[in-house]
């Protein structure tokens, strides 16, 4: 298998490093805008022959086609941000390859009333295309990062082997970590971080479909294993509620956060001044969207390692019954930052990123996960999946919840934030 991976930021150069100890690929095509960031990434590796570092501006299409057939990919992993999933979905069908990202394209909320109406739902543009690769014979495997991505198989594996029948499945998300010398510094990208969970959350019933709440709606306080502790998560907007439903059958699916009150107000105050904002303003004789100033400002995630401490966690709350009776799991999978900075160098929150998607690549080079169109992960069987990633090191862990075991969520009465609606700048 000969992959592409374009992207060369924290995750992308995580990958390399990570799949550096595999032998399940040809060649390994690190590309980036900066053709200096992938070749800083491949250098740092113990054995970088099999691994390439080339120049590309993903924002075309035809770029990105010229770059798939120069390399002979097999396959393309889109490590970018979601703005740029358009042209590189694109070019992997028009090249004829398969792909894989782990973020959705982009939603676009209704514009007047975004917490009663829904609007345009993450990867509309990418499921209406389902059919096309299916008549290719392509896969497009979306969300397969560690949320989407192994929270789905999670959800996929619990399904198939602990629940005969499932009510609720709930992705929940927390951790311990810490910056020190920073008040406010995110450990992933901010831009991403803001469009999550300043969108409108989205809840799945059986009953309703996709619908939408209040921003940091549905607080509750989650219990999350291996010395983390007990975290208030909130209802934000993310794939998993949009795939699991595809596939599992179940009678309701949330995303929650543990984002705590600090985070949330720093969010707030961002969306308050417009700072949240993607439309470019102009500003003396340049045009720049607030929301690119901020993250310019704020330091890169990727370099922040060394001064984290503490645990992240990402895993999936299932509800239902088994045998007759009722059931209640948590499945996780914890990284410690002082682990994967010492073993990788890399902080724990991209590198749990970034070792979903090799873990895939594996599966699909030896034909274990085969299928073809546009498909989450949970349409896979989860079992080769928690194996592999065991093998490399990362196993996942489960606790059994409920009266007089490990400590079910325990819902609070906030309703939630309605943030003012901003009408769109005319400039």
């Amino acid at each position: 298998m000969n992959i592409l991976v374009i992207g060369a930021g924290g995750v992308g150069a995580s990958m390399a490093s990570i799949a550096e100890s595999r032998s399940f690929f040809q060649s390994f095509n690190l590309a980036d805008v900066s053709i200096e960031s992938a070749q800083r990434a491949i250098a740092v590796l113990d054995d970088p022959g099999r691994f390439r570092a080339v120049q590309l501006d993903a924002r075309s299409e035809d770029n990105i086609v010229a770059l798939i057939r120069e390399v002979n990919a097999d396959i393309v992993v889109n490590a970018c941000d979601p703005r740029l999933n358009e042209p590189i979905f694109r070019a992997c069908f028009t090249a004829g390859v398969h792909y894989v990202d782990m973020a959705m394209n982009l939603s676009h909320p209704h514009p007047t009333d975004p917490y009663n109406q829904v609007g345009d739902i993450l990867g509309k543009e990418q499921l209406a295309a389902h059919d096309a690769w299916v008549d290719k014979g392509l896969l497009a495997l979306v969300g397969m990062g560690v949320e989407p991505g192994l929270s789905d198989v999670f959800a996929r594996y619990a399904s198939d082997h602990l629940f005969d029948e499932i009510d609720e499945i709930g992705v929940r998300d927390g951790a311990n970590l810490a910056i020190e010398g920073y008040d406010f510094a995110p450990t992933f990208s901010i831009w991403t971080t803001i469009e999550e969970c300043l969108n409108p959350p989205l809840v799945w019933e059986k009953e309703r479909g996709i619908f939408t709440t209040n921003c940091f709606s549905e607080p509750e306080v989650f219990h999350f294993p291996e010395g983390i502790g007990p975290i208030e998560c909130v209802n934000v907007e993310h794939e998993e509620v949009l795939l699991m439903p595809r596939e599992i059958e179940c009678n309701r699916v949330t995303f929650k956060y543990g984002l705590g009150t600090d985070f949330i107000n720093w969010l707030k105050t961002f969306a308050y001044l417009g700072l949240d904002s993607a439309e470019k303003i102009s500003v003396g004789d340049v045009r720049v969207a607030p929301r690119d100033v901020l993250a310019a400002v704020l330091p890169n995630p990727a370099k922040l390692g060394h001064l984290m401490t503490g645990k992240t966690c990402a895993g999936t709350w299932v509800k239902g019954t088994k045998d007759g009776q009722p059931r209640e799991v948590y499945l996780y999978h914890v990284v410690d930052n002082q682990q994967t900075m010492s073993e990788w160098g890399c902080q724990a929150v991209l590198w749990q990123t970034a070792i979903c998607p090799v873990v895939a690549l594996e599966l699909i080079a030896r034909g274990t996960w085969k299928h073809s169109g546009v498909r989450g992960p949970e349409a896979f069987d989860a079992v080769p999946y928690l194996e592999l990633l065991a093998e490399y090191g990362a196993p996942h862990g489960m606790v059994e919840m409920g009266e007089g075991r490990w400590p079910s969520p325990t819902r609070t009465n906030d309703p939630g934030w309605s943030r003012p609606v901003r009408k769109p700048t005319t400039v």
